[in-house]
């Protein structure tokens, strides 16, 4: 900058500093290209508005006179006429010579003081790196009034003498720092001699235009030179920069020690340590971002980056974006423009010879600059280099791991790697503690080339040193390199050819508990799917076990507290590997006290999932498929976004997208780009490969926006974006630019889903105005619409059926919507109506997706459902269950072999597409009763077909079907002889039957649904409650008939004392009241209001002294059934208490609530005693998966089992779970148990029925006696 206009803002830095705002002024000078974005950032960081200003004016005054002009047009532009006026009659002016020479960074005075110094010219082919020329700068700047050294790190070949050179091409600091010059000198390797060569040039130089008299003869030592030079810099250059390029080692770096200036390039970062002196450092980063690589092969070969092959991106990502290699390969495509490919493949294949010399650098080939930095270690320390061949890229390695490779202490290990990071051959985390250390990609394929046939070798060494470091105990999480082993030991035995080992590893179910503890189940699923090769080898069978038992059970291996592995492989059919391992440790682990279940009936169960994912800690609104398959996409309620592989759900990206839900997601078609859009109005475009935000586009939609999707084809890509705006709610966008390309008008309501027809001609919107419409893609008008809410002639005027939304047959000739119940398929030619499917009208249709290579259409359910129907012949072909919530996504994948729904619980579940259960399977209902026996067990069940059923527990064989009823049945019961059954139905009928004949008493008297029935002990009376308020007392074989009538609301259930000693009933109703009966004589002999809320739960203590209450008011109530007055108001529920239960020796009151927490009480004094589940939330935001429907203690009341979402139990003195047994659905609503605490029985929410035996610790040792199994 011109001194005059340097002048003029130094004395009106005062007022500027006052008055000027300078975010707004910054805008402007960005855009004229005199700021960088890095200094404006810089500029911002400052906390006030004058600080802002004052650093704005530093930052101008090291500029030149066009930073000035710029900062001038600002001040204009912004409204600051007056200060403008300060700083008009001191503008400078600039020569069209000046101004050419601005355009190219440096001035001739300035190229003339580089030539003379020996500064090398810029390349021919140059991008700028801003943000690292300005560090170096701006260390530059701190020699200005003291002499010390400015050090430049980095790889070989990652630009550092390139960007050294440019650090100098600029005017002002030369003027300020340097006005004596810089003298460039290129050290390299070299010897003694050599140096001394170097140095007597650079004395020669410097003596340059001294008379005949005053010049000297040259140097003869390097100690001569060094003196020479000390006076030279002190007395003729004392302002001037000393640039020492590609310097190896400290005792050459000493010989410049001569209290001057210098900026040095090396690839060893502690050089510097051995001058005196300040000491700056600049580390080069190793590459360039893609853009700036993309550019230099773009100049080399004169085209536009845009329009480079696509092999231009690869070869960018293969290197990492070494500047070396770019410019190498940039080098030699301008010579052979076709060869993109070739060097590619050279890259891919490690032919580092192939790449050779093409510029200006000093080594012939890229494998000798790699070979360079190697030479100068210690070869002890070469050695060690060498065994890091065994490294994977982009992994970073803990020191501790390489300490047991080498077997050397880890403080001797830590000294080795700083020489290596030192020396630019390793690079160090330091972001993590203790560090973590890893190579850049080209060093580590250097290396695996240089020791190709010792690699083998070097991964068996890193094992056996494993093997031997921990042979007592795997590692732990106390152990630093613990995360290492578990991800990576596996790839290491792969790589190492040790087979054996590898079986021995994976087909473990200890490895399997552990390495699932530290990494999740995902990494595990991966290895048996990478490996699989290796281990089928050996038994594809157990391979394909281990991978289904991680497959069906990962959701809850990432729950914590950590399940017990062991309980969860005993649910794996007997036939399994993983059954087997579990086995043996069950049984020696029961031999010892510890507590677990076998699920005796469990072959007769299929798994309907292939896998099942817990990506987000919230609903899963949205997943998809990418359009290769490999991957899936998922969002929801934590406004993350994450996308895993296919084949095994391992993590490959995660980024928090969003500031509030994210409700869609889609992959662009060439796979590089996902979509977002969320309730926060935003639609964002994310690289899937760096997991970086592409771009945020224009916030056009004033409302929650619903759904995107792309284009199918790759031609002319296009995002559709649908929102809950009024008017402009559906919106077209090209991914390349921030602002909408079409808004397509029509709907009046919120538009809930868009999609593009196969053809990508047209696009198909879903709305809350009961339409459906399809707009032309190309003019963006309305082609047809199709009006819904016609077809539901219940539908009023006021309330439109809501199309859910829409999906196109693979020919693109139907188009199908979903709304409330129902599935429509309309012939897209004539808009006719062509199919209806309806499904349960309890349930609603979340979403709905066809498959693109059949007529098989699936359909989402709030009532936690996926179903698959033919849309030819609008038949139910399958039903998926398994959520645990309502379902708001399905999709099949692009080859419709798979289909994966996601879900409020958490989940996301994929299924192979014609592996799915048909429909004609029939499930059981909840509403079961149980016999226990000696000899067996009798199950008595209502199936998914509306018949009763009557099944040994033991084998699983149904004994009887009763017929199909009209009425849906609502309760069954059994008598104690196992001869009779009984049921209650929706329109109030009982029905009492025969097993097996099947014979059957038909009782009419409630009105409304029957709650509950059970037979007495002799099991000739029947007595049921209903929702008409009554509760009735039948001689069934008589059809003779007690109404006990009292209570104002529905009859929830009742209590039968031991009808032995006592005819004395409770029952209680939704109306807070509990009543006491004479079922004899139908007398009511108690009326206790109880609860402001509904009575939930009651039960009777074993000696009849007390009895309990619970109610949706929080609270329970013991009461004494001698005096009928409240002995203990228990509160401390923080929700509704669904479930009690008195302990056998009436010590002790269980109650469960719908948080999932059970407390326990003492009923000696109505204390609370302890907090069950009290640990953390699961999956459901619950305690215990769902409501405590149920609770039971042990014989000898040490133990609780409650169930919930899934079943527990718990030690009564210490209130901590013991185990916990996850069914394959949830909302369990009962627990039968038999009298000795050994054998459970359930009916889950997806019919699956669980006779569950628990291993005794007699039967063990036993078994251990005698060799058999349990």
């Amino acid at each position: 900058m011109e001194e005059r206009a340097r002048s003029c803002l130094l004395r009106s830095q005062a007022t500027l500093e006052q008055d000027i705002k300078a975010s707004y002024l910054m805008d402007h000078m960005v855009s004229d290209g005199v700021l960088s974005s890095d200094e404006e950032a810089r500029v911002l960081s400052k906390p006030t508005r004058r600080e802002q200003a004052a650093a704005l004016l530093e930052v101008l005054l090291r500029k030149d006179n066009r930073a000035y002009i710029s900062f001038y047009n600002a001040l204009i532009r912004e409204s600051y006429g007056d200060l403008a006026n300060l700083l008009h009659g001191d503008l400078p002016l600039l020569s069209p010579e000046g101004e050419r020479s601005f355009a190219d960074g440096v001035s001739p005075s300035v190229q003339a003081i580089l030539s003379e110094g020996g500064v090398p010219q810029r390349p021919v082919v140059f991008v700028s790196r801003p943000t690292l020329l300005n560090l170096i700068r701006e260390k530059l700047y701190r020699l200005q009034n003291t002499p010390g050294w400015v050090t430049v790190f980095g790889m070989a070949g990652s630009g550092k003498s390139v960007m050294a050179a440019e650090a100098v091409r600029d005017h002002a600091l030369i003027k300020e720092c340097f006005p004596g010059g810089v003298h460039w000198l290129s050290v390299g390797q070299c010897d003694r001699a050599d140096l001394l060569v170097r140095m007597q040039s650079l004395c020669f130089r410097l003596e340059q235009g001294q008379s005949l008299e005053d010049s000297q003869r040259p140097p003869c030592s390097v100690e001569e030179a060094r003196e020479r030079l000390r006076f030279l810099m002190l007395r003729r250059f004392p302002r001037c920069l000393l640039i020492l390029d590609d310097v190896w080692d400290s005792s050459t770096l000493r010989s410049f020690d001569i209290q001057c200036r210098v900026l040095l390039t090396t690839r060893n970062r502690g050089l510097a340590d051995s001058v005196s002196g300040s000491s700056f450092e600049v580390p080069v980063e190793n590459g360039l971002d893609e853009e700036k690589a993309l550019e230099i092969l773009a100049l080399y070969v004169n085209g536009k980056p845009k329009k480079l092959p696509e092999q231009a991106c690869s070869i960018v990502r293969e290197c990492k974006g070494s500047p070396l290699v770019v410019s190498l390969i940039g080098a030699l495509l301008r010579e052979f423009p076709d060869r993109w490919n070739y060097y590619l493949r050279q890259l891919q294949k490690k032919q580092f010879k192939r790449i050779r010399k093409s510029s200006s650098y000093d080594y012939e080939a890229l494998d000798q600059a790699m070979d360079a930095s190697l030479q100068v270690l210690e070869p002890e320390h070469r050695d060690l280099y060498r065994d890091l061949s065994i490294m994977q890229k982009d992994i970073k390695v803990p020191a501790k791991v390489l300490s047991v490779l080498w077997d050397l202490e880890l403080e001797e290990v830590e000294d080795v790697l700083q020489d290596f990071v030192n020396k630019s051959l390793l690079f160090r985390d330091c972001n993590r503690r203790p560090y973590h250390y890893y190579l850049h990609d080209l060093q580590l394929d250097f290396l695996i080339e240089q020791n190709r046939d010792q690699i083998a070798e070097l991964h068996k060494k890193l094992v056996r040193q494993y093997q031997q470091f921990y042979n007592e105990r795997p590692p732990s999480s106390g152990d630093i390199d613990c995360s290492y082993w578990y991800r990576f030991l596996p790839y290491h035995m792969a790589k190492a050819g040790l087979s054996k080992e590898l079986y021995s590893l994976m087909f473990s179910l200890d490895w399997v508990k552990e390495k699932a503890q530290f990494m999740g189940s995902a990494h595990l699923i991966n290895d048996y799917v990478e490996y699989g090769e290796i281990l089928d080898k050996e038994n594809n069978e157990v391979r394909l076990q281990f991978q289904e038992f991680l497959s069906l059970n990962g959701h809850h291996l990432e729950q914590r507290p950590f399940p017990d592995v062991v309980q969860l492989a005993l649910s794996q059919p007997s036939c399994s590997e993983v059954y087997r391992q579990a086995l043996k440790q069950a049984q020696k682990r029961a031999s010892r006290g510890q507590l677990y279940l076998d699920w005796v009936n469990k072959n007769s169960q299929d798994s309907l999932s292939r896998l099942v994912m817990h990506p987000h800690q919230g609903s899963v609104y949205y997943a998809c498929f990418s359009k290769d398959g490999s991957k899936i996409a998922s969002c929801g309620a934590n406004k993350a976004l994450r996308v895993f592989k296919t084949t095994s759900g391992e993590k490959l990206l995660e980024l928090q997208a969003h500031d509030e839900d994210i409700l869609c997601c889609a992959f662009s078609p060439d796979d590089r780009y996902i979509a977002t859009c969320s309730s926060d109005r935003k639609v964002k475009l994310w690289s899937v490969e760096r997991g970086t935000l592409i771009r945020e586009f224009g916030e056009e939609h004033e409302e929650q926006i619903n759904h995107c999707q792309f284009t199918n084809a790759g031609r002319r890509v296009l995002l559709a974006t649908c929102s809950n705006d009024k008017f402009t709610n559906t919106k077209l966008w090209n991914p390349n630019k921030l602002t909408s390309q079409n808004t397509m008008f029509g709907h009046m309501e919120p538009v809930n889903h868009c999609c593009f027809s196969p053809d990508d001609a047209y696009l198909s919107t879903s709305s809350s105005d009961g339409t459906l419409k399809l707009f032309e893609v190309s003019s963006a008008n309305e082609w047809k619409s199709i009006d819904v809410n016609s077809y539901f002639p219940e539908s009023d005027d006021e309330i439109k059926a809501i199309v859910k939304c829409s999906t196109w047959s693979a020919d693109g000739s139907r188009i199908i919507c979903a709304a409330r119940n129902a599935v429509f398929v309309f012939d897209v030619k004539t808009s006719d109506m062509l199919l209806e499917m309806k499904t349960s009208r309890l349930s609603t249709v979340q979403y709905c997706h066809a498959c693109p290579s059949s007529s098989l259409l699936a359909v989402a359910l709030s009532h936690y459902t996926v179903e698959l129907w033919n849309f030819e012949t609008s038949k139910k072909k399958a039903e998926c269950n398994g959520h645990l919530s309502w379902v708001h996504c399905v999709q099949f994948s692009p080859d419709g072999s798979l289909l994966l729904s996601s879900s409020d619980d958490q989940t996301i579940r994929l299924w192979e597409t014609d592996q799915v259960h048909t429909s004609s399977a029939a499930a059981l209902k909840r509403d079961s009763d149980v016999l226990f026996s000696h000899s067996d067990i009798t199950i008595v069940a209502t199936d998914s077909r509306n018949r009763l059923q009557v099944r040994s527990g033991s084998t699983g064989a149904v004994v009887f079907e009763s017929n199909e009823l009209p009425s849906r049945i609502r309760c069954t019961c059994i008598s104690r002889n196992a001869s009779f059954v009984a049921l209650g139905t929706v329109d109030g009928s009982v029905q009492v039957l025969e097993v097996p004949s099947g014979q059957s008493v038909t009782l009419m008297g409630h009105t409304r649904t029957v709650h509950h029935c059970q037979f007495t002990d002799d099991g000739e009376t029947l007595i049921t409650s209903s929702e008409d308020t009554t509760v009735r007392v039948w001689k069934w074989r008589t059809g003779e008939c007690l109404v006990l009538e009292g209570h104002k609301e529905p009859v929830r259930k009742f209590h039968l004392l031991n009808s032995s000693t006592s005819s004395h009933l409770f029952s209680w109703s939704f109306d807070g009241t509990v009543k006491v009966w004479d079922s004899n004589r139908g007398q009511m002999l108690q009326d206790l209001e109880c609860h402001k809320g509904a009575v939930l739960s009651c039960d009777v203590s074993s000696d009849g002294c007390l009895f309990a209450t619970t109610s949706a008011d929080r609270t329970a109530k013991v009461w004494s059934s001698a005096s009928w007055e409240v002995a203990f108001l228990l509160k401390g529920h923080k929700d509704c208490v669904r479930s009690c239960r008195f302990s056998w020796d009436n010590k002790r009151l269980a109650t469960g609530d719908d948080n999932g927490e059970i407390r326990l009480w003492s009923m000696l004094d109505g204390a609370l005693l302890k907090i069950c589940s009290r640990d953390t939330k699961d999956s459901m935001d619950s305690f215990h998966g769902g409501w405590v429907t149920d609770l039971h203690f042990s014989p000898d009341n040490r133990v609780l089992v409650s169930t919930g979402g899934y079943i527990k139990w718990w030690s009564v003195e210490t209130g901590e779970a013991l185990q916990t047994f996850y069914t394959m659905g949830a909302n369990l609503k009962k627990m039968h148990v038999c009298g000795d605490f050994s054998t459970f029985v359930t009916v889950d929410s997806i019919g699956i029925l669980y006779v569950l035996k628990r291993w005794r610790e007699e039967a063990c040792r036993c078994s251990f006696v005698k060799g058999v199994t349990c």
